[in-house]
């Protein structure tokens, strides 16, 4: 499956995005979706994850209550809106998927797609 993220851009604090990911090849359906991030000098980070079947979801602590990620199956897409943004969420922002039915561990994707960058301005 091929993924491509898009959606990122420059926003002041406070304000809001909408990332997309469109993928292509298996369908799409098939896969649970996650949304990972890495920041200048540090580690990649898992920001969110949704089932195949979009029932269930994870948030990492430091985004619930302000991101939310969905899917559109027949759209091939996965979402993640972020609002209230704030510096600390300056990020390259990935979409994964995995062959997980659930919600995947950071460790059980297995296709990646290119980043879009993130920057929150104070």
């Amino acid at each position: 499956v091929q993924l491509q993220a898009s959606g990122g851009g420059l926003v002041q604090a406070g304000g809001s995005l909408r990332l997309s990911c469109a993928a292509s090849g298996r369908t799409f359906s098939d896969y649970a979706k996650g949304w990972f991030r890495q920041a200048p000098g540090k580690e990649r980070e898992y920001v969110a994850g949704i089932s195949w079947g979009g029932s269930s979801t994870y948030y990492t602590d430091s985004v619930k209550g302000r991101f939310t990620i969905s899917r559109d199956n027949a759209k091939n897409t996965v979402y993640l809106r972020m609002n209230n943004l704030q510096p600390k969420d300056t990020a390259v922002y990935y979409c994964a998927a995995s062959a997980n039915v659930g919600v995947p561990s950071a460790s059980n994707f297995n296709y990646w797609g290119q980043g879009t960058l993130v920057t929150v301005s104070s």
